[in-house]
């Protein structure tokens, strides 16, 4: 009974000696793939900075300066994807909302307003839906509301990027120029909106 541990040491030093070199080569190839993994991690799940992101200092209220708004290709309710490069040359309010959020539906309102006074003089607005569970109830609802500009659904990329959406509304006011100017949390009013739309617009 005492040799059967000996006898089975030998045997699995037997197996490593015969199988030495397949063994370090399946190490070596794990090593590899996973300092590949490592490096190209946030490319290959599209998270990459290629599109540009905002710093990780940056604070969503109020004037920021002007911060190169990261640019998206989210799939519109229309069935299309829209890009904010797309819109570059024109005013843009980037709204990130949701259907069952009511400091947004109340704030939906302002935002037709805004898109039906200035849509014809080179402003937009987007709205960027987080909704989920809800995902289904965003067409019928844009339908519901009248809303007359652009929606799209967000993916955890764009609201990465956009600093991390830790509260909605948050909104992004973007110049002609691709910039964000403005950012705001929280129900914002359509005076304070307007302001900045004239000025950028150079309306005033």
């Amino acid at each position: 009974m005492g040799k059967k541990p000996a006898v089975k040491k030998k045997q699995q030093a037997t197996f490593f000696q015969k199988n030495r070199k397949m063994i370090y080569t399946a190490i070596s190839a794990a090593a590899i793939i996973l300092l590949l993994f490592v490096s190209n991690g946030k490319s290959l799940f599209g998270r990459g900075d290629n599109e540009g992101s905002l710093p990780s200092n940056f604070s969503a209220s109020g004037e920021n300066g002007s911060t190169l708004a990261p640019n998206f290709n989210l799939p519109a309710i229309d069935g299309r994807n829209l890009k904010l490069s797309d819109f570059k040359g024109k005013v843009v309010i980037l709204d990130f909302w949701a259907t069952w959020c009511p400091p947004c539906r109340r704030g939906i309102p302002d935002l037709i307003a805004l898109k039906r006074k200035y849509g014809m003089r080179g402003f937009e607005i987007i709205g960027v839906s987080v909704d989920q569970d809800t995902k289904s109830d965003v067409v019928p609802f844009v339908r519901d509301y009248g809303i007359n500009y652009p929606v799209v659904y967000a993916d955890q990329s764009v609201t990465e990027r956009y600093g991390g959406i830790n509260s909605i509304p948050t909104s992004f006011i973007i110049d002609a120029d691709g910039k964000i100017v403005a950012s705001f949390t929280g129900l914002t009013e359509m005076s304070v909106y307007e302001d900045h739309i004239r000025k950028l617009l150079k309306l005033d």
